[in-house]
């Protein structure tokens, strides 16, 4: 089976990329997803050796910041079965799980983070997901075409 790639958005005032460097091991979970499309890929698609472009959204300016690799596969998100935790669901059992998550770990920095502005500039990432208008899913596939000129883009002088 080949390696897929996928782009992962995170706000950073609910994870940040800093949080990933400071974690054990520079690994995590992936929680919280709740849209539907996202935890299909995420329960059927991503696997694990899988990389994963690490996205802040919600920031100024919004940027890649480096890449992960997929750790291990989709599993029931804890996160959804807790009341005291904002992405609680309350129809969702231990017995029938509706979330799924993935462990990622942190590959590859990038000597500057690769800003939104730089990718849409960027004529050879002009078909990437996350440029495509209406697509808001935190979790999307992008080619290795695409991966591989955004670490170009990440690593450049």
């Amino acid at each position: 089976m080949s390696t897929k790639y996928w782009l992962f958005k995170t706000d950073p005032a609910d994870f940040a990329w800093a949080d990933l460097k400071k974690s054990k091991d520079k690994t995590t979970f992936w929680s919280g997803v709740r849209n539907y499309q996202a935890r299909n890929y995420l329960r059927d698609e991503i696997k694990q050796g899988d990389i994963v472009l690490f996205y802040h959204s919600n920031e100024d300016p919004t940027a890649i910041y480096g890449f992960c690799e997929v750790v291990k596969e989709g599993y029931p998100d804890s996160t959804q079965f807790d009341p005291d935790d904002s992405h609680f669901f309350p129809s969702a059992t231990t017995e029938k799980p509706i979330w799924f998550m993935v462990d990622i770990k942190l590959k590859k920095e990038f000597r500057l983070p690769v800003l939104l502005s730089s990718i849409k500039g960027n004529p050879k990432l002009k078909n990437v997901r996350l440029l495509q208008k209406g697509n808001r899913l935190s979790v999307m596939p992008v080619t290795k075409e695409e991966f591989e000129e955004i670490v170009k883009m990440g690593n450049s002088e």
